[in-house]
């Protein structure tokens, strides 16, 4: 039985009206997540980081992740089905906790979400130098992690948040034109660099079994250093759900949203796989240094020569382009989500939709001023955006977590019984969930271990650095507490306090 569309109606049953512009496809809402995970971005970003802690043995992070995220997709398509909301997070965790459970959910997903676009912007400078030296503006070295570098990329991403936020204020049309394009151009790049790198092998994939010692590299080896290098794979392996979180714009969004959002996951899981291994098995040496110190544009500019190397790479920008455009729209929807809700500052300008584009404008601006504000503090120190990064892992597992838990409490009680015509885990739903939730505290304690090489990056040695991770989400904790408590004192929604 197929399940009904959202209506008007449907939507008011939920207590809003619809106010943004219902005409995205099942494709479009497919490329909304597959373009915040964009393989592409993340994957050249981060490789060499992986590569330095993990060495070859790094790969097996990967399936790892991707299985674990796929637990947590399939839970989140089932929501999907039943709340197919903007702000899918947010609203998920609305609809199965009460009070501040709920809200803070939607709260530390929004911090994730800025740290997410200002990181992906960044991703600019690491393939744009290498298309043309005159994208190197500011001169100098072009390595992120170098003054000029840093400098460089807080320019080139501030230019690239000021298009998205141009684009995304022009409607919602416009940006899924533009990155339906963007997303077919990166699955076709995925196929010419898996195409490539394999025909050009000089290994093969037994490659992934051997711990290869790197020059340059952590002094972690083996388990201790596959499981440092899987922030790589979680830091690519989240956003899937902003599938989900365009579903007032998505056309018979119960049926598309859980399958847009199982697709987006599946396709970058398996397409970032294959990008791996093959990148391994074509790396002209896995010992000098190259592949930790230079990553994936090594590997490109070796394989595919100088010549088409850089054509390669542009493709890469563009990639980079629409995973910025993606996720400052999945921003913007969760702003809104919650300002419609009198749930954040400023609520009465944030849920503001406009006639004209049928688009919120303010969160559009703000998403846009807070990612660029991030980007400022390369300037003054270039390596503390790993840290950030890494931290904002923490932020949205802990945000899913915020979703999971109060869910398998709420199968654990009957209480979330399976609706008819919608998708369903059926007998599987307890034990997946159980297994989405072990997953997802596992790998938070992993990622904010508090490791030196990652969260130390002023060589201090101070545990104030180490823990880093856990100080921000003890802020934010804090902040968001007052914050909603001066919420509930002033704003007159009494969805701050629902529970379905």
């Amino acid at each position: 039985m197929s399940p009904p569309p959202v209506s008007t109606e449907e939507l008011a049953e939920f207590g809003y009206r619809q106010e943004l512009r219902r005409t995205l496809g099942g494709f479009s809402a497919f490329a909304a997540g597959f373009s915040f995970v964009s393989i592409l971005t993340t994957v050249f970003q981060l490789f060499g980081f992986g590569y330095t802690f993990g060495g070859p043995l790094f790969f097996w992070s990967w399936p790892v992740v991707l299985v674990g995220q796929l637990l947590v997709a399939l839970n989140f398509a089932e929501l999907a089905a039943r709340y197919p909301l903007a702000g899918s997070v947010y609203q998920w965790a609305k609809q199965l906790a009460k009070g501040f459970a709920g809200w803070f959910a939607g709260w530390m997903m929004l911090l994730g979400c800025v740290v997410a676009l200002a990181a992906a912007a960044i991703a600019l400078q690491i393939v744009l130098p290498s298309v043309w030296t005159g994208f190197q503006l500011v001169g100098g070295d072009s390595s992120v992690t170098s003054p000029t570098g840093a400098t460089n990329a807080v320019l080139l991403g501030t230019l690239l948040i000021v298009f998205t936020t141009a684009v995304n204020a022009a409607g919602v049309r416009l940006v899924a034109r533009v990155n339906d394009i963007g997303v077919a151009a990166e699955l076709i790049g995925v196929t010419v660099l898996i195409c490539g790198l394999g025909l050009f092998a000089v290994r093969g994939p037994q490659v992934v079994l051997h711990d290869v010692p790197v020059s340059g590299g952590a002094s972690e080896a083996g388990l201790g250093g596959v499981l440092a290098s899987a922030l790589m794979a979680a830091y690519v392996l989240f956003g899937f759900d902003t599938a989900a979180s365009v579903a007032e714009e998505t056309k018979n969004a119960r049926r598309t949203a859980p399958r847009a959002v199982l697709r987006a996951l599946l396709v970058s899981g398996i397409g970032g796989l294959v990008v791996i291994l093959t990148a391994l098995m074509a790396a002209p040496s896995l010992t000098d240094g190259q592949l930790a110190g230079r990553g994936l544009p090594y590997v490109i500019t070796a394989v595919f020569g100088d010549t088409l190397g850089p054509v390669f790479l542009a493709d890469v920008a563009i990639a980079v382009v629409v995973c910025t455009l993606t996720i400052q729209t999945g921003t913007i929807r969760l702003i809104y989500s919650m300002a419609r809700d009198g749930a954040l500052p400023g609520s009465a300008a944030l849920s503001r939709v406009s006639r004209k584009t049928n688009t919120p404008l303010a969160p559009a601006v703000l998403s846009g001023a807070l990612a660029i504000g991030l980007l400022l503090l390369n300037l003054g120190n270039p390596t503390v955006f790993s840290t950030i990064t890494a931290t904002s892992v923490v932020v949205v597992y802990l945000a899913y977590l915020m979703v999971t838990v109060p869910l398998l409490v709420k199968r654990l009680r009957g209480g979330f019984p399976a609706q008819a015509g919608l998708f369903s885990l059926g007998r599987w739903a307890l034990p997946v969930n159980l297994a989405a939730v072990a997953y997802g505290v596992a790998m938070t304690v992993n990622i904010a271990w508090p490791r030196p090489e990652v969260y130390d990056v002023a060589g201090t040695g101070s545990a104030w650095a180490l823990l880093f991770p856990v100080e921000f989400v003890l802020a934010a904790l804090v902040i968001g507490w007052v914050c909603w408590f001066r919420l509930r004192r002033t704003s007159p929604a009494p969805v701050l306090e629902s529970v379905a």
